[in-house]
C-alpha cells in the first residue's frame, strides 16, 4: 500500500507510539486522523485530532462516520496492568482484553466498510512479541496480545476478498511510557519501530517483527514442547 495520499486513522496518537506513527504519516504525505479518548492531548502539526475511545462503540461508530474517507485503519491503543491471570483482578484482566482484544476487534469491523468503500486498504494491529510469549507476571497483557495475534490471523483471510490486507507489528520492550521500568539498554526507540511499521504496511507484509526480541520469539515457536515443571 503507498502511504503518500493514503488516508489513516491512528488509535492512541497522543503518545507513545501511535504519536510517531501519526507524525511520520504526515511525512509520508498521508491524511492522518490522530485518533485519542480525549483529542485535546493530541498536538501534533499537520493531524486531524478524532475523539476514539475503542472501549465505547459509539465512539467508533461516530469515528467511523467522521473519518469516512479511512484507508488506513492503525490498531495501536493498548493498556498493561500487570494483572495475573489466576491472581489478579478480574477487572483489570477483563480491562486489557476489552482494551487490546475487542478494542481492535470492534475498530476493524466499523473501519472495513469505509475502507473497502474507498477501493481498499489496510490494517495494522500492533502486538507484542508477548503475543507469543507468556509469562505469569504478565499473563492477562499477554492472553489479550495472544487473541489479538489470532484476529489478526483470522480478519487477514475474511478482509483479503474486499481488497483490505492486515499486518500485525511485533516488538518486545519499547522506549515508551508502557515500559517505563525497563534498562534503557533493553529498549528499542519508538520511532523506529514506527518506522519499520510503516514500511511494512507498504510492502504488504503480514507480520512485522521490530527488533531481536520478536524475531527471537517467533522463532522459537518451532521448539520442541517442554515438559510440566514439578
Amino acid at each position: 500500500m503507498e502511504l503518500k495520499n493514503a488516508v489513516a486513522v491512528v488509535t492512541g496518537a497522543n503518545r507513545g507510539l501511535g504519536r510517531h506513527l501519526a507524525a511520520q504519516l504526515v511525512e509520508h504525505g498521508a491524511k492522518v486522523y490522530a485518533a485519542a479518548r480525549r483529542p485535546e492531548t493530541v498536538d501534533l502539526p499537520g493531524v486531524t485530532p478524532l475523539r476514539l475511545d475503542v472501549t465505547d462503540q459509539e465512539s467508533i461508530r461516530e469515528a467511523a462516520r467522521i473519518a469516512s474517507d479511512a484507508t488506513l485503519l492503525i490498531n495501536n491503543a493498548g493498556v498493561s496492568t500487570g494483572a495475573t491471570l489466576v491472581g489478579g483482578d478480574l477487572d483489570e484482566v477483563r480491562r486489557e482484553m476489552e482494551t487490546n482484544f475487542f478494542g481492535p476487534l470492534a475498530a476493524t469491523r466499523a473501519f472495513a466498510p469505509v475502507i473497502e468503500g474507498n477501493g481498499g486498504g489496510a490494517v495494522l494491529n500492533v502486538l507484542s512479541a508477548l503475543s507469543w510469549f507468556h509469562p505469569a507476571g504478565l499473563g492477562s497483557y499477554a492472553a489479550s496480545k495472544a487473541a489479538a495475534w489470532a484476529l489478526s490471523d483470522a480478519t487477514r483471510e475474511e478482509l483479503a476478498p474486499r481488497g483490505i490486507t492486515v499486518s500485525a507489528l511485533h516488538v518486545g520492550y519499547m522506549d515508551t511510557d508502557m515500559a517505563a521500568g525497563v534498562p534503557a539498554d533493553q529498549k528499542v526507540a519508538a520511532a523506529d519501530v514506527a518506522a519499520q511499521a510503516l514500511s511494512g504496511i507498504e510492502t504488504g507484509l503480514q507480520e512485522i517483527l521490530a527488533d531481536e526480541t520478536s524475531r527471537y520469539v517467533k522463532q522459537s515457536l518451532s521448539a520442541a514442547p517442554q515438559p510440566n515443571a514439578g
